[in-house]
């Protein structure tokens, strides 16, 4: 049940929902479940991996020499996946004094300016990481861990970039319909 509204949280321009109020996902044409679900399991590879590792050292005074290794490159992968989230739910890091303030015309301006910006570094870091690939797999560079070729992780990068920058050009065609949208009904 609400509380009255003396007693509620309150709310401003810069909170449109009070805090205990989930704010609903944007209808987007690639669902955000891929990336829930690839979150999901993630981190429920992470956590077997660990776990098997403690295990394994507490009975044997030994571990894993493969766990390190895999886990780094999958918490890097959370966090390009989890990145990838952030930007189509538009919850990606920006200073509120900025991108809250003005009136909508500028706020919207400024979302798709920030949209624009993402997708351009997520695209130049694509490009350039398949370089990276390429040079892996031409010159069977191997993990320092456990000797497994390098551009099984590196492979990652430029798709999951790609991924983050086609994110954000649709966060900002969903910016651009919005403002459309509202300037019509504002005539």
């Amino acid at each position: 049940m609400p509380l009255p509204p003396e007693t509620g949280p309150a709310l401003d321009a810069a909170s449109p929902l009070p805090p205990d109020l989930p704010a609903a996902d944007e209808p987007t044409r690639v669902p955000l479940a891929l990336e829930d679900w690839a979150t999901v399991a993630i981190m429920g590879l992470l956590a077997c991996i660990t776990f098997a590792n403690v295990l394994v050292r507490y009975f044997t005074d030994s571990s894993f020499a493969w766990t390190e290794e895999f886990s780094v490159f999958l918490m890097i992968l959370l966090a390009m996946v989890a990145g990838s989230a952030a930007v189509a739910r538009d919850r990606h890091i920006r200073i509120e004094y900025f991108s809250e303030g003005g009136s909508m015309a500028r706020r919207r301006r400024l979302a798709q300016f920030g949209a624009a910006m993402v997708a351009l570094l997520f695209f130049l870091i694509a490009g350039l990481s398949v370089r990276m690939v390429w040079d892996d797999y031409r010159f069977e560079e191997t993990s320092p861990g456990i000797g497994v070729p390098q551009w099984w992780y590196s492979i990652w990068l430029p798709i999951v970039s790609t991924a983050i920058a086609l994110r954000a050009c649709g966060l900002f065609k969903r910016r651009g319909r919005r403002d459309a949208r509202d300037e019509g009904s504002a005539e």
